[in-house]
């Protein structure tokens, strides 16, 4: 009996599909059209020099070996043609299409970084590019995957170190981001610093590793920036991590002081029971969405004496910085939502923290700091420019500007 109910099924990574294989053949018509455009215009150079015959001295000559190209839709076959020279004189045709020794497309290459920053790791690259790109995928092994690693290391080093004296840069976040290390018990803390230029582009300015959030940590990476030529920023936005602020003092002490009210809620909050904590909360919302500074006063006031009897503690940690909460009101109005908190750096580390949840620590230091600075390229892409930027000229000149609104100067009004 030669019957048979078992039916055999492909593997997922050898299936077949019509619509791929058309664009796959396609392709490869395409790339053979435009690499011919390229040895016609390549052959026409030569089209003076001629034999003592009277021939052509540049000829073609057959092709290379095919070899296959690895594209978003697959391996596409290519060959590229030859050239002879009659005469003895060597020539030789290169395409810019299909360079040599490039066996994948760039968008590919740039696959390659985004899957390991995504939480695919190195390992398991190879079979899981096969899966997308079908089983004779090359040149995609965890090898690869390294030497993009260490491509990321010398770009890191190289931007560690460009010049920051091009534009002046007005204001400055800074946080510290926290992340867990391979075989190691205590965390990574990257110091990152987050600038605006003078035409409201956002841009990193430092990624650095440090000793918890140290005042010694933060004067290298603030002492570092000023030696790369980078000004002294009107405003500062940080949380209350002393070792910034007292950094700052030391290094550019004509700064002001902003702290982050998202930060200084949070803290407030953590002292207060958990019944108090919404009423409290929209208590301190009066205070950094007043209108005017006089009326935030008020409601700063007002929240000291309606907590202060039960929760001192509360109180005290609002009090303590009064003045540096209240340094937002001195600057244009249109940059309040931007620089009464160092929301920024939060929003463009959220991915770094999946990351490294994902993986469990899966990453040494520098590793670490390497994967924050790629993404932290690919997060300004997507960066706007701060709103209401045409003021920063206004902020760099020192024009007075009063609850948001720019004062105007009596000895113009005299005039």
């Amino acid at each position: 009996m030669g019957t048979t109910n078992i039916v055999d099924f492909a593997r997922r990574d050898e299936m077949t599909d019509a619509l791929t294989e058309l664009l796959k053949t396609g392709a490869q018509q395409l790339i053979a059209t435009a690499v011919e455009a390229e040895l016609v215009s390549y052959l026409a150079q030569f089209t003076g020099l001629r034999t003592d015959a009277g021939h052509a001295a540049v000829v073609r000559n057959g092709h290379h070996p095919a070899r296959p190209f690895q594209t978003g839709i697959g391996p596409v076959s290519v060959r590229i043609p030859k050239v002879r020279s009659k005469d003895g004189t060597p020539v030789t045709f290169r395409s810019a299409l299909v360079p040599p020794y490039v066996r994948r497309t760039k968008t590919l290459e740039a696959a390659l970084p985004w899957l390991y920053l995504k939480g695919i790791s190195s390992g398991k690259m190879a079979p899981a590019l096969k899966v997308l790109l079908g089983p004779d995928a090359v040149g995609l092994s965890a090898n690869t995957v390294s030497r993009l690693k260490r491509d990321w290391a010398n770009e890191y080093e190289a931007w560690k170190g460009a010049e920051l004296d091009d534009e002046p840069i007005v204001y400055i976040w800074a946080d510290g981001v926290h992340s867990g290390l391979r075989g190691e018990d205590d965390k990574l803390c990257a110091l990152v610093i987050i600038g605006v230029t003078a035409r409201g582009k956002k841009r990193f300015l430092a990624i650095e590793d440090g000793v918890r959030e140290s005042t010694q940590s933060w004067r290298e990476v603030l002492l570092n920036l000023k030696s790369r030529g980078m000004n002294a920023p009107k405003l500062a936005i940080g949380d209350g991590a002393m070792g910034f602020w007292a950094a700052m003092d030391e290094v550019y002490p004509e700064t002001r002081h902003q702290r982050c009210w998202q930060h200084k809620t949070m803290n407030v909050l953590n002292c207060l029971p958990k019944l108090s904590q919404p009423k409290a909360k929209a208590a301190l919302h009066d205070i950094w969405q007043a209108e005017t500074k006089v009326d935030a006063e008020k409601a700063f006031d007002l929240f000291i004496k309606t907590y202060e009897p039960k929760y001192p503690k509360a109180t005290l940690c609002l009090q303590k910085d009064r003045e540096e909460l209240m340094a937002f009101f001195d600057f244009p109005a249109q940059h309040w939502q931007s620089i009464r908190t160092s929301n920024p750096i939060e929003s463009a580390f959220a991915t770094i923290r999946h990351r490294t949840k994902r993986s469990k620590g899966c990453l040494s230091r520098d590793g670490m700091l390497h994967m924050m600075f790629k993404l932290g390229q690919c997060a300004t892409q997507n960066w706007r420019k701060l709103r209401g930027f045409d003021y920063l000229a206004k902020v760099i000149t020192g024009v007075t500007f009063k609850d948001g609104i720019e004062t105007t100067n009596p000895d113009q009004i005299t005039a």
